[in-house]
């Protein structure tokens, strides 16, 4: 799109996406998830990650199958506070970020993006490599890079099977970033959000989700 809602791939895929909001939202089908109810809470890790610490989010409203999220992070990276400053929904206090008004689908079938100016899916855990996902109001694309089918995946305690989406910036080409990979699970949704640097350097933020499918 979170350009990203949500870098953190809720508050990147988020600060990176908002926008006005996109209706169209029948890019993918099945059943609500569980991981989009209300109360449901999404966290990181409590570690420093590029500049960026304390990052929670929390679903504050399902509504026809759209949940909407509240997040806030420290972010000690300047380059990255500047890069969202001006967002609708965002507010910085000191190196506090906090945003409101994040939407995101989420069914068993997979996870788009409701808000902002790069909304479109995420990813659909059935995709197979090479698949691509359009970005709503772009000549864009999300690109499905990886699929291994085995437990190969670091994530907390365990190793996981994961499908991995790469997207170029949206509407935020320079020097700052270079590329998203959001990395997810059929059963626990979005684990991880890796962001490629203009100078060069990553950085993967995990993401945890107290409910599953």
């Amino acid at each position: 799109m979170k350009n990203l809602i949500i870098i953190l791939s809720l508050l990147f895929v988020a600060l990176f996406n908002s926008c006005d909001l996109i209706k169209d939202k029948d890019d993918i089908g099945g059943d609500q998830s569980p991981m989009g109810e209300v109360g449901v809470t999404v966290s990181s890790s409590s570690a420093e990650i590029a500049g960026v610490s304390n990052f929670s989010a929390v679903i504050t409203n399902l509504e026809d199958g759209i949940s909407t999220y509240s997040a806030s992070a420290t972010v000690t990276n300047e380059l990255l506070r500047n890069m969202v400053a001006n967002f609708p929904g965002v507010e910085i206090n000191g190196d506090v970020v906090t945003i409101t008004g994040m939407k995101i689908q989420q069914t068993k079938e997979g996870i788009k993006s409701i808000s902002g100016n790069g909304a479109g899916v995420l990813v659909k855990y059935d995709s197979k490599v090479g698949d691509t996902y359009p970005i709503e109001g772009t000549e864009s694309v999300r690109t499905v890079v990886s699929k291994t089918g085995e437990d190969d995946y670091s994530y907390g305690f365990m190793l996981i099977k994961t499908i991995q989406v790469e997207q170029d910036p949206v509407n935020l080409k320079s020097v700052a970033v270079d590329k998203y990979t959001y990395i997810a699970n059929h059963k626990f949704g979005l684990v991880g959000v890796k962001v490629d640097f203009g100078d060069g350097t990553s950085a993967t933020f995990p993401i945890y989700t107290s409910a599953e499918n």
